[in-house]
């Protein structure tokens, strides 16, 4: 079974890290910053099993964030 198929998306970053609330537009998660905003202050969003509240958090290749029940690896 694909990684896909499984809820796993993966998403490349360009350059060094990606901002959460970024990633999570990028990735077609959420329309916009507001709803990226409204999804982590809910406390629906974790980054390597943790739930975090900052928007502005760094992702980096190698992080796994979680938002509901989908999965985003960090290549």
């Amino acid at each position: 079974m694909k990684e896909e198929e499984k809820g796993m998306k993966s998403f490349q970053v360009e350059g060094e890290y990606i901002k959460l609330d970024q990633l999570l537009k990028a990735a077609e998660i959420v329309d916009s910053g507001g709803q990226a905003k409204i999804f982590i202050n809910a406390g629906i969003v974790a980054v390597n099993g943790e739930v975090v509240y900052q928007r502005g958090k760094k992702i980096y290749p190698g992080d796994e964030v979680t938002v509901d029940h989908q999965q985003i690896k960090i290549t």
